[in-house]
């Protein structure tokens, strides 16, 4: 198994939630039609938002774009998201649908679900993605989820209390 090089990730490039001075940074890349990604989103955004809300952790989302047939879909869901605090609320919808769009044909039928039963506008956000893509590369991450606090990976199956002892 390759070594991820945290060195090579940063908290510069994706959907940024948080005070960026917090003491403790969670930055996950993660795939919008995994659904090892969803269930960590349902069992940990609530303790991920009241650490956000307390100034405890910045909290950086990278939407990281796959070319396996299985998490393709997920790659167009990508472009819907906006960077702003709405982020997290479009993600919940995507993901909450994630059985239904994700089981559809064609990258056009996902954007026609996005736009017509989501309610979702494309965004401008294809440099971000691209670069995502390279950060992930350069710093050897092939899996989603990979969540990173500070210096330390780990996946989604992190309990809630390993995953506190993980902050300063």
């Amino acid at each position: 198994m390759t070594q991820i090089d945290t060195s090579k990730v940063t908290s510069t490039t994706g959907i940024k939630i948080g005070q960026k001075e917090a003491p403790n940074t969670l930055i996950e890349f993660v795939n919008l039609r995994c659904p090892y990604c969803r269930q960590w989103w349902d069992e940990k955004l609530d303790l991920i938002t009241h650490e956000v809300s307390t100034g405890i952790l910045h909290y950086v989302i990278k939407l990281f774009n796959k070319e396996s047939p299985g998490l393709a879909l997920g790659n167009v869901m990508h472009q819907y998201v906006p960077t702003n605090e709405q982020a997290v609320d479009v993600i919940t919808k995507i993901y909450h649908t994630q059985n239904d769009w994700g089981n559809l044909f064609s990258p056009d039928e996902v954007e026609l679900f996005a736009e017509e039963t989501l309610g979702l506008v494309k965004q401008q956000n294809r440099d971000m993605l691209d670069s995502i893509v390279k950060e992930a590369l350069d710093a050897s991450i092939r899996f989603v989820p990979t969540l990173i606090v500070d210096e330390t990976d780990f996946d989604q199956k992190i309990s809630n209390q390993d995953f506190l002892a993980l902050f300063k």
